[in-house]
């Protein structure tokens, strides 16, 4: 799947983020550093999503009902049946996912929430 132009969020001036999607962990919305997105929107895919006060509760607009657990052997197998050239790990044992990938001949880093050293003026 072309996802298009991917840069990390840190490399873009807050104006430039109207209209794009801006993937970051639930964390990312309680950190200054999303009071930079203009206008957002926000969604989260999880299976708690199926209780609406949940969603009401934690600021979600836009609930998506999809569990986002998984344990190893999920992991590894939807990874290999997606044919995934490029793996970004977002929580969990970062270093044995990226590990496990990078021995398959993967693309494969940790994403980790990015701006908490951001200058606090903007």
């Amino acid at each position: 799947i072309d996802l298009g132009d991917l840069r990390k969020a840190l490399d873009r001036d807050k104006d430039s983020f109207r209209g794009h999607v801006v993937v970051a962990p639930p964390s990312a919305l309680r950190d200054r550093w999303s009071r930079r997105l203009p206008d957002p929107v926000v969604c989260q895919a999880s299976g708690w999503m199926t209780i609406k006060q949940r969603a009401k509760q934690s600021g979600v607009e836009l609930p998506l009902v999809i569990s986002d657990h998984a344990d190893w052997n999920e992991l590894t197998s939807t990874i290999s049946a997606t044919g995934a050239e490029t793996v970004w790990v977002t929580h969990g044992r970062e270093d044995a996912l990226v590990h496990w990938c990078r021995q398959r001949g993967l693309d494969a880093e940790p994403l980790y929430l990015q701006g908490r050293e951001e200058d606090s003026s903007e």
